[in-house]
């Protein structure tokens, strides 16, 4: 796999998804793994401003022309901001994974959360299983 696929400024989640932390900012997507499994995104429906969520929590669905798949949460907060560009053009997450397809921005409640989650190098290594 490429390193391109896992940069090394994200901690990311067993449920393939990223979290890009600046300050007590938590920016979340899916991995390029995961939208590269799941084929074509047609629709992501994102949950409403101000929701808080606890980590794993699921924040919201993804649906491909393959599947529909639930979204968790990597860590716990209160969604600040939500990608409304995914709206009407949710193949952003296929195209740009890691930037244009972001998903959420959350307020970490709990930022010692982020200890739990896998750094790029990790999760690369956990597809040699």
């Amino acid at each position: 796999m490429s390193e391109l696929l896992f940069p090394a400024d994200l901690k990311y989640s067993k449920d393939h998804e990223w979290a890009r932390v600046n300050g007590k900012i938590a920016t979340i997507g899916i991995t390029a793994f995961a939208q590269d499994q799941l084929g074509d995104i047609v629709y992501v429906e994102l949950p409403p401003f101000n929701k808080e969520f606890k980590a794993t929590a699921e924040f919201g669905v993804a649906e491909s022309v393959k599947s529909v798949s639930s979204l968790f949460s990597p860590v716990s907060g209160k969604i600040i901001e939500v990608n409304a560009e995914l709206e009407k053009s949710p193949q952003l997450v296929n195209q740009d994974a890691y930037g244009k397809g972001w998903m959420i921005k959350l307020e970490l409640s709990n930022p010692a959360e982020l200890d739990a989650l896998m750094s790029a190098e990790e999760y690369k290594n956990s597809f040699k299983d």
